[in-house]
């Protein structure tokens, strides 16, 4: 995968404030697959913030990997706010990590519904015991879904640690 320069840049600076304020992080990704962690991981010296990252691409991989209740996807849908802050809880808890991030979103072409567009995405940034979470309707093709929450999620982790 081809990292644009914007996200190599912010992975890099997340990794000197995570190496800075000696942080763990985790990710839990569903519609960006991974890319997240592959970004923090293009970075030389990573494994001194990075142990691990989930990829949960189905409801199932959430359920037994993270502990997202199945009453929750079955009510909210993998695509939600409540879905995203279990993620987030469970991949920090599961990692034993200090910071979480979690996304799952709709890239497309297909999997849309009336209130889910194509390009609609949550998150939840879990720092210690606080959660913040964010909803994104990005445009573009399904790489540029997932190229635009990829940059999102770091930058918001980025404003959020520094605070």
């Amino acid at each position: 995968m081809e990292l644009h320069q914007e996200i190599k840049t912010l992975a890099a600076q997340l990794g000197v404030i995570l190496t800075d304020k000696r942080l763990w992080i985790t990710t839990a990704e569903s519609c960006t697959g991974g890319g997240v962690s592959y970004a923090l991981t293009d970075t030389p010296g990573s494994s001194a913030y990075l142990g691990r990252a989930f990829v949960t691409y189905s409801n199932e991989a959430k359920h037994e990997l993270l502990n997202v209740a199945n009453t929750t996807l079955e009510q909210y849908g993998a695509v939600s706010e409540q879905t995203v802050k279990e993620m987030a809880f469970g991949a920090k808890s599961v990692a034993n990590a200090d910071v979480a991030i979690a996304i799952s979103g709709i890239a497309g072409p297909g999997g849309a519904t009336a209130g889910k567009p194509v390009g609609f995405v949550w998150f939840c940034l879990q720092i210690a015991d606080k959660q913040f979470t964010f909803e994104q309707i990005f445009s573009g093709d399904r790489a540029q879904v997932r190229a635009q929450a990829i940059e999102f999620a770091l930058k918001k982790t980025i404003e959020q640690i520094k605070l």
